[in-house]
């Protein structure tokens, strides 16, 4: 199975948590056990798993990724001006896959999943597949 979900991202800097949207695809799905891929399928955006109890944690992350990686660079030379969003966007990676196990993604307890935009504000989206084990 394979979903396709569009979301609207509305800074530059933006972590959007999707982790219903992916525990939606894995239900409806009706694999039990397997694994479900979330990929992003843009250049300047990725996905990652981190902290959703605190959203302190994803203000610090964008922080320190304007710290490692500022917007502006004497030496950049890509014409569009976005070489902060590809070098957070790499960083950061275009997928992440998540076991299931008893119908249910396999997160910590303090976990959830991000679509990270680095080049917003912009209408993205991303895939969910879910694979089956045997």
């Amino acid at each position: 199975m394979l979903q396709k979900s569009t979301i609207r991202t509305n800074k530059r800097d933006e972590f959007y948590e999707v982790t219903s949207e992916v525990e939606k695809a894995v239900k409806e799905s009706g694999i039990k056990e397997g694994v479900a891929i979330v990929y992003c399928p843009h250049t300047t955006a990725g996905i990652t798993i981190n902290e959703n109890a605190d959203p302190d944690v994803k203000r610090d992350m964008i922080r320190r990724f304007d710290e490692i990686y500022p917007w502006h660079h004497s030496l950049d030379r890509h014409m569009e001006g976005n070489t902060a969003a590809h070098m957070k966007a790499s960083t950061v990676g275009s997928s992440q896959q998540i076991i299931i196990t008893n119908g249910k993604l396999l997160l910590g307890l303090w976990q959830g999943i991000y679509f990270c935009e680095f080049d917003g504000p912009r209408t993205r989206t991303f895939y969910v597949k879910i694979l089956r084990s045997e």
